[in-house]
């Protein structure tokens, strides 16, 4: 008697193998690219060869789609993104930016191309003015920063008023390819404050003893000089960039080297970002603190 034939079941919770493109698509192309270009830098930069790999998967598994990311994008949302292989809820936004805009905030961050108020100025009903004082006023860096503060209420711009607020807020979700929100988002999961004390620790001194490699940033940097260090670390789950600030307040106040920058991403989760700096008021003067985690931290410290 022959053997029963065996068939194959999908496991729902494999994604499938993309199909090789019959034709290469620009778009897919573009995207592949700069994922391609962002792993070269951080293994330049000496970052954990995972995060590299993963983007080099998502570059090979972009360029292989047969059909445009936009396309996907506008038809299915960011949730026909995350369907993909390889392509997670952080993957996602990267490209719903990039078919946004044509431009990927982490990759210029990482080049010191880093320019808010170019990008706040590709939204309609945003000009010079306002994308300054989202860039400088509201520490904005990416449409996600906007899209977020205006959501949660967090938003204080002077000239920016509720109908304003609207109008943006549908420009957003158009531009980044998901139902427009009525209620403020779920917060991101966030790592914990001593952690993120441990990194801004290893930065600090790294950055002293001159081991870190140095980027020259756009901004307020006339010479062209490479002066900002950038580190690249990893802990348990989280992995972190970390800056010190170059923001208007931070050269105008001489803070520079003492206000440092964390970008935190848990694994298939958006990018978050928090500040640590020397407190100078109050019972934790003289200590690093986390801002806007300041009460969290303060629990924790021992009597």
């Amino acid at each position: 008697m022959p053997e029963p034939l065996l068939t194959a079941r999908p496991n729902p919770g494999v994604k499938p193998m993309t199909p090789l493109a019959t034709k290469p698509l620009p778009e897919n192309i573009g995207v592949a690219t700069k994922f391609r270009d962002f792993a070269d830098l951080l293994d330049s930069q000496g970052a954990d060869g995972f995060r590299a790999r993963a983007y080099r998967r998502a570059a090979d598994v972009v360029s292989r789609l047969e059909r445009p990311l936009g396309e996907i994008l506008a038809k299915e949302g960011r949730d026909g993104l995350i369907a993909l292989p390889a392509i997670g809820t952080g993957l996602a936004g990267a490209i719903a930016e990039m078919v946004a805009t044509g431009r990927w905030s982490q990759l210029e961050r990482l080049r010191g191309d880093m320019e808010p108020e170019a990008l706040f100025r590709s939204i309609p009903g945003i000009g010079p003015r306002y994308a300054h004082s989202l860039a400088e006023d509201g520490q904005l860096e990416t449409l996600e920063d906007l899209e977020n503060a205006l959501h949660s209420g967090a938003l204080h711009i002077k000239g920016i008023g509720h109908r304003r607020k609207e109008m943006l807020g549908a420009a957003l979700a158009e531009r980044l390819g998901r139902a427009r929100l009525s209620t403020t988002p779920q917060p991101q999961p966030l790592p914990p404050v001593s952690m993120l004390l441990d990194v801004d620790r290893m930065y600090r001194e790294k950055a002293a003893a001159g081991v870190l490699r140095k980027i020259a940033p756009k901004r307020f940097n006339p010479k062209g000089e490479a002066w900002l260090p950038v580190l690249h670390a990893r802990h348990d789950n989280w992995h972190f960039t970390a800056f010190f600030s170059n923001t208007r307040l931070a050269h105008e106040l001489a803070r520079t080297s003492d206000w440092v920058v964390i970008y935190f991403q848990a694994e298939g989760q958006p990018e978050g970002r928090c500040t640590v700096v020397t407190e100078t008021r109050g019972p934790m003067a003289g200590k690093r603190v986390v801002r806007g985690r300041e009460d969290e931290q303060q629990l924790k410290e021992p009597v």
